[in-house]
């Protein structure tokens, strides 16, 4: 499939789609809400367009417009890329989301009790759990179907779900392993419209049939119009405003860029080292590029984003030596962060590592972030890279959850967005 997937314990395992990419049309108008995106940041606005070129400004906190209408007599509809204008009789109560972030989402909104479906259950309810139990949110999964069994993704499935929406990109869902076009068309025509945008993540490129029009947007601007979809505008502007308020103190905090770390974002396995860019486009980098950090991979042709299964050895690692390392996606079930710092202490190339030294190895947060993780992946970023600044951060445990910070070591009102999820506005 595309390759836009979850890691694994070895990178693959989890997710085997294949590779068959749609050469249809797009469903429902991949050109609706095709202007080119503009990610929102606080103080930080990058344009982007689905070429993948950007630029960049400094400019005031804006706020994203709204693209939702009234339809006709208690309905309404709202747009997004690549779906086009998707109309509503009604807020959905049978929701089928294949990634965690929607999850995130949905708990956010306050409409958890809709899903009915996840790509993976157990493992995005382990991960999600990690860091909404923080607001007294534990998802509980039982009862909530696996939408990937066996290899592949039956379509039937979505048939006996009988969802009235399903938070899925139609063309990121194209690129499974005997889908296409037309039986996307049939699920959105037969069962419930699709709603979602996946592509977003890193501004990677959709495939063949959807990329003309197709727009990236922010985290929040994608929860901004989920939050249409659910009617839930206060909810989310009051989500917002939490955002604004720890970007701005993170922002206004930060050491002079000399005085800043280097760091390298990596995954680790197989005794190889896989990087990614700390500070690339995209809402999976949302926790990562507000630190302003110096990238060691930041002139590197070998990351994720230019070729998925470039690598380091240990001597190239130790050639670049970061101050920090970061290990993307080490929170999540897809790896065992027990053997992995002891692997690199024990090697004697790794042990070299400035990082390792120092022990500035942190097992850090997960691409596929909605809302609430977003938040906490914030803070927790800020305190590995910046424990001057923000408080020292405690460590990663398996099986524990997100470290229970005083108010004062908060670096956002953990209160008041538990009670926005409970709805106390």
């Amino acid at each position: 499939m595309a390759k836009e997937d979850e890691p694994s314990p070895t990178r693959r395992e989890y997710v085997k789609y294949g590779t068959a990419v749609a050469t249809g049309g797009l469903l429902a108008g991949c050109g609706a809400d095709s202007d080119a995106a503009t990610e929102t940041t606080g103080t930080e606005t990058t344009t982007s367009t689905s070429t993948g070129t950007e630029s960049s400004q400094t400019t005031e906190s804006t706020t994203t417009s709204g693209t939702e209408t009234a339809a006709e007599d208690t309905g309404y509809s709202v747009t997004m890329s690549p779906v086009g204008e998707v109309t509503f009789d009604a807020v959905p109560t049978n929701v089928m989301a294949y990634s965690p972030q929607y999850a995130d989402m949905l708990v956010a909104l306050g409409h958890w009790d809709s899903l009915n479906s996840l790509g993976f259950a157990d493992d995005y309810g382990t991960s999600l759990n990690y860091f909404l139990g923080t607001f007294g949110a534990e998802v509980d999964t039982d009862g909530v179907k696996q939408l990937f069994t066996d290899g592949s993704f039956d379509k039937e499935v979505l048939y006996e779900l009988d969802s009235d929406l399903h938070l899925q990109d139609p063309c990121w869902l194209s690129t499974f392993d005997g889908w296409g076009m037309e039986d996307t068309e049939e699920i959105s025509e037969q069962v419930g419209p699709f709603f979602a945008n996946r592509y977003s993540r890193q501004h990677a490129k959709p495939p063949e049939g959807c990329r003309d029009g197709y727009r990236y947007y922010t985290l929040w601007e994608i929860s901004e119009k989920v939050s249409q979809v659910f009617q839930e505008r206060e909810r989310f502007e009051a989500l917002k405003a939490e955002y604004e308020n720890v970007y701005g103190h993170i922002r206004t905090n930060l050491p002079p860029k000399s005085e800043r770390p280097t760091v390298g974002l990596v995954s680790f396995y197989d005794g190889k080292f896989y990087p990614y860019r700390i500070n690339g486009p995209g809402f999976g980098k949302a926790h990562t590029r507000p630190m302003g950090a110096r990238d060691v991979f930041a002139d590197s042709d070998r990351t994720y984003a230019e070729n998925y299964d470039a690598a380091y050895s240990f001597e190239g690692m130790l050639e670049a030596d970061p101050d920090v390392i970061l290990h993307i996606f080490a929170v999540t079930p897809w790896y065992d962060w027990e053997t992995i710092p002891e692997t690199l202490r024990n090697d004697p190339l790794g042990q070299e590592l400035t990082a390792i030294q120092n022990d500035r190895l942190y097992a850090s947060g997960t691409s596929f972030q909605g809302p609430l993780t977003n938040l906490l992946q914030l803070e927790m970023t800020a305190k590995q890279l910046y424990p001057e600044q923000f408080g020292e951060w405690p460590g990663f445990e398996e099986g524990e959850s997100y470290p229970d910070f005083s108010e004062d070591e908060q670096l956002f009102d953990h209160g008041r967005v538990t009670d926005i999820i409970d709805g106390n506005l």
